[in-house]
């Protein structure tokens, strides 16, 4: 078993700290819940609510997608209540019983889970997206003006300089913000020890909170801890639009962050959730997706949204590094996997 030491500042003085400054942070912590979308009930259409399961950063999108959907004919009448957490941990709800009729996780071995629980059919990401109705690039936040000059991953190793980044046992971003410069170091995993020699020096010297999701590391750099954040582009993204006092930079080199999403197939509404699932992929949700701060995988939609991604020099996918099958027993496995040893003797 894993054991993390995490350093948080008490709950009071992050309420204060964020009070001014992030109001999207409010009521999406760690497996809280919200009702992204109220019914219309003016046509005499009956109210269902669908439940979702999600990873902790997406909340500004669904805040912006499930209202939209209920405005349709597909979605007249229906309630979205969002659940959010960190991805791993939301995983293992759901496949421990709790009531999901749409997932969305941060990483697909988090749906590979429920698919082995017979709860997420195996064909789930056989569409033309497969299964990805939106992405992100992991990016470094830095404090306003960039006090520290980080530009690169590199940078992130010079003397002094303290990173946040969630643990990688409970929460997808941390595995995404850790393939970035592991993929850069590895030339996409052709050297894989160079790869492991930085996440060494990274994590040994240079990280020293865990929190256990993407959310709660926003909260804890917010409070005035580190001097840098990985995180998700779309959270980098929400972040400045709150007036928070950062800034972000996507290096050269980064990676694809693909977020998956699956119906969970006891659902009690499967038609209904079947519907929002695919209004994800329309093209007027591909736009309020990339109005909230996500990539849209919709090349039409993409195009009209190019000037506010840039195209990063080198962007690194996971197919690059074998897949998740192979890059999570090689990299994350508890006890065996590469990573997670170096965790392990970080935190002894």
């Amino acid at each position: 078993m894993n054991s993390f030491v995490l350093q948080r500042l008490p709950r009071k003085a992050a309420l204060a700290a964020l009070a001014g400054s992030a109001v999207l942070l409010t009521a999406c912590g760690g497996g809280a819940s919200d009702s992204a979308a109220s019914p219309d009930r003016s046509s005499g259409a009956s109210a269902e609510t669908l439940s979702l399961f999600a990873y902790s950063v997406v909340k500004p999108g669904f805040d912006a997608v499930a209202p939209a959907f209920a405005q349709t004919a597909a979605g007249k009448g229906i309630t979205v209540q969002g659940s959010y957490g960190p991805s791993g941990d939301q995983s293992r709800k759901v496949a421990s019983g709790a009531p999901a009729d749409v997932v969305n996780f941060s990483v697909e071995p988090d749906v590979t889970r429920l698919v082995s629980a017979g709860l997420v059919d195996a064909d789930w990401n056989s569409n033309a997206d497969k299964g990805i109705p939106f992405g992100s690039v992991v990016s470094i936040v830095v404090r306003k003006g960039n006090p520290k000059h980080i530009h690169s991953w590199d940078d992130l190793l010079a003397p002094g300089v303290q990173v946040v980044t969630p643990n990688p046992f409970s929460s997808g971003s941390a595995k995404w913000n850790l393939l970035a410069p592991y993929a850069a170091r590895s030339e996409g995993g052709k050297n894989p020890q160079a790869g492991l020699d930085y996440i060494h020096a990274l994590v040994g010297d240079h990280v020293k909170v865990q929190p256990k999701s993407g959310r709660e590391a926003s909260e804890t750099f917010l409070q005035g801890t580190g001097d840098v954040l990985l995180s998700y582009e779309d959270e980098a993204l929400a972040l400045e639009r709150s007036g928070a006092a950062v800034e972000h930079i996507v290096p050269e080199q980064t990676f694809k962050i693909e977020n998956p999403v699956a119906v969970v197939k006891t659902s009690k509404h499967l038609d209904k959730a079947t519907a929002f699932r695919d209004y994800l992929f329309t093209p007027d949700a591909q736009r309020l997706w990339a109005k909230a701060g996500f990539r849209p995988v919709d090349g039409s939609v993409a195009k009209e949204f190019a000037s506010e991604f840039p195209a990063p020099k080198k962007l690194w996918t996971i197919a690059d590094l074998g897949g998740w099958a192979r890059v999570d027993k090689q990299l994350f496995t508890p006890n065996t996997g590469s990573i997670a040893v170096i965790y392990d003797t970080a935190t002894k």
